[in-house]
């Protein structure tokens, strides 16, 4: 009798061992390790470059130049969360400081209460536009800074024609130093800043909104939360927050104009980007966003010392907005 031969049942066969993850499954779950490498490197880089770079003064001038950036683009990482994005935020900085330097003969507390509120407004009114109006975020805000300069343009020479200088607090502010001029002041602001961000998106309901927003509008808003209320409120916090770049680059720099802070409307979509923040919503931390701005400090110090210009700057930072957007894209589907 021809003996029969059956196949072991699949509960019985030796289990495989499981893959291992893909270099860019790996990236894409420690993104923050990736930045810290990058921005050693480029620290390393632009110390072979320019020697007397790893000083305290050298790393000093890129921590001042990443500042800025940092504030500003902490505005446009709360706005990506939600799939939006301030395309004023650079003017309303520019604004700011404008009323606060006009204003500052009045009283320092008094001008930077005034500036502050410049932000206050008209992030209010970026936040109605498209949380009421369903306006969209890059025509509502590109809207609101034509708007802003056209205003700004004409009452230069009218109702806010005199001083265009800042007042002596502002002016120690963005640009002074302490510990034996080591640490500038404005690093202060911007760790208090950064506090305040990291605090609302890990620890409030706001913060999970905007999260929640950016994932999926449709099944947060069937869950109760009233989206238009969330948007306002982080589009104002957004004009703010580009109301206190702007007041420390015045500071800065001395006096103002209105082409101020306009350069680095590019550089701070870069940093939130490079940070990790996606464009379209629901992904990102501020933390990221912070070793993005602090890589481009260092960036532009090395730019600096190899003699590029402006528009060579420009266009590298559009280039990392474009090539990083892709890659980030590519290592989520990855996962």
């Amino acid at each position: 009798m021809t003996e029969t031969r059956t196949t072991p049942p699949s509960d019985s066969i030796t289990d495989v061992a499981p893959e291992a993850p893909s270099i860019a499954k790996r990236l894409a779950s420690r993104p923050q390790l990736v930045l810290v490498a990058v921005l050693v490197v480029l620290i390393v880089v632009t110390g072979i470059i320019e020697p007397n770079y790893l000083s305290v003064a050298g790393l000093r001038n890129s921590l001042v130049w990443a500042i800025p950036i940092g504030i500003l683009a902490a505005g446009q990482t709360l706005l990506m969360l939600t799939g939006g994005i301030d395309l004023s935020i650079a003017m309303i900085a520019t604004a700011s400081a404008y009323v606060t330097a006009n204003q500052s003969p009045k009283g320092t507390a008094f001008a930077i209460a005034v500036g502050l509120l410049v932000g206050l407004l008209a992030g209010s009114l970026n936040g109605l536009g498209v949380g009421v109006f369903r306006v969209n975020p890059l025509i509502m805000t590109l809207a609101m800074a034509a708007i802003l300069l056209g205003l700004f343009t004409g009452w230069a020479t009218t109702i806010f024609a005199g001083s265009t200088r800042m007042n002596d607090f502002m002016r120690t502010v963005g640009g002074g130093n302490f510990f034996g001029g080591r640490v500038p002041w404005a690093a202060v602001v911007w760790l208090g800043v950064a506090l305040l961000v990291l605090y609302l998106l890990r620890r409030t309901g706001f913060g999970r909104n905007l999260y929640a927003l950016g994932d999926n509008p449709i099944a947060s808003r069937l869950s109760g939360i009233r989206a238009w209320q969330v948007l306002v409120a982080a589009y104002a916090l957004s004009g703010v927050l580009g109301s206190i770049a702007g007041l420390l680059i015045g500071g800065r720099i001395g006096s103002v104009d209105l082409q101020l802070v306009g350069f680095l409307l590019l550089p701070s979509v870069a940093a939130a980007v490079i940070g990790g923040t996606s464009i379209f919503g629901g992904i990102g931390t501020y933390s990221g966003t912070i070793l993005g701005a602090l890589i481009l400090g260092v960036l532009q110090s090395l730019l600096t010392f190899l003699g590029a210009g402006q528009g060579v700057q420009q266009v590298l930072y559009g280039s990392i907005v474009i090539g990083l957007s892709w890659m980030y894209t590519r290592l989520a589907s990855a996962q």
